[in-house]
């Protein structure tokens, strides 16, 4: 589940706290070319106020009006798809021709949003199943396979566990770096033992400050596939122990800041600390896409955009002109 589905679930939550009706729209099926992929979500309340989406923007006036007025999902669950025939595309503006599917789905305390949401808190990989005849929901724990499953009777959806990052130091860059990967939602902690940097750190949302070790938080947060961790001190007595640790883990990202000649030099240090090579040849470092960063901002922005570019599959070794475009071309065209 990525950050904006994650932040439409909440929403929802306190909609329905303040006594809203809400009815939660979650893409199934895709053809063509789509701006949102299977699993998306977009949440519409009684008065037509809206959270997430589930195009860019060409179906979701019709869409919201028809929630509203209580036309469609009133009191069960319903399907509704756009892009069927050449007229649907040039009325709504659909990208490329494309198809959308969509499940509109009633919300209520029976919904089971708020246990899904302590789950995901606590990375848990979660099934949510919904019977489309009586809109039951059960949750249950999910294996690795497809976000989304839908055959016309049962919507299961795939949610969690949350991403996480772990910066090694509290300067002026982690701050930016931090403030972005919440923006993401990452789960962030922030190590810092040096107390002369810890001032500030509590009034920045989202984030935790840890002043153990490095290696021994690194070790105590169990580092996973959805872990990233990036080391920015510059000093290699902390940064280090915590590399040191990390690249012996699943984390899909350890990246550290320096020049290439610094990290060759870490590279040195990190097998005198019985990393292996192919270990040591995961450190993403210099950190960062090469985008001519040069302000803390920037390099922060760099950071989360290669950590983005990993997850999302690109070939790192490719020059950034050969990469896939993002949906954003087609929803934009």
């Amino acid at each position: 589940m990525n950050s904006i589905d994650v932040e439409v679930i909440r929403t929802a939550l306190e909609w329905l706290d303040k006594g809203h009706r809400v009815t939660l729209g979650t893409v199934v099926r895709t053809w063509g070319s789509a701006p949102r992929p299977p699993g998306s979500l977009m949440i519409i309340r009684d008065d037509a106020q809206v959270s997430g989406s589930v195009s860019g923007g060409c179906i979701e006036d019709d869409l919201i009006g028809r929630v509203a007025r209580g036309e469609l999902a009133l009191r069960k669950p319903e399907i509704t798809t756009y892009g069927q025939t050449a007229e649907e595309v040039r009325r709504f503006g659909l990208p490329c021709g494309g198809t959308v599917q969509i499940v509109l789905e009633p919300l209520s305390s029976q919904s089971h949003l708020r246990e899904l949401l302590v789950d995901i808190e606590r990375h848990h990989r979660v099934q949510r199943r919904m019977d489309m005849k009586t809109g039951l929901v059960r949750l249950e724990p999910a294996l690795e396979g497809d976000r989304v499953a839908f055959d016309g009777a049962t919507l299961i959806t795939v949610h969690g566990p949350r991403l996480r990052l772990l910066i090694i130091g509290g300067g002026q860059l982690s701050r930016y770096l931090a403030s972005m990967a919440v923006m993401l939602d990452y789960q962030v902690t922030v190590c810092e033992p040096r107390t002369e940097y810890h001032e500030g750190w509590s009034e920045l949302p989202g984030m935790t400050l840890s002043t153990l070790m490095p290696d021994d938080l690194a070790l105590a947060m169990n580092l996973d596939h959805n872990s990233a961790v990036v080391a920015v001190t510059h000093d290699p007595k902390l940064d280090d122990l915590a590399l040191m640790e990390a690249l012996r883990t699943p984390a899909f990202y350890v990246g550290a800041l320096g020049s290439l000649h610094n990290n060759a030099k870490r590279r040195e240090r990190l097998l005198e600390f019985n990393v292996t090579p192919e270990e040591a040849a995961r450190l993403r470092g210099p950190v960062g896409l090469r985008l001519g960063a040069l302000t803390p901002p920037e390099i922060a922005m760099s950071i989360v955009a290669e950590m983005t570019a990993l997850r999302r599959g690109i070939d790192l070794n490719q020059p950034l002109r050969q990469w896939e475009r993002s949906s954003t071309v087609c929803a934009l065209a």
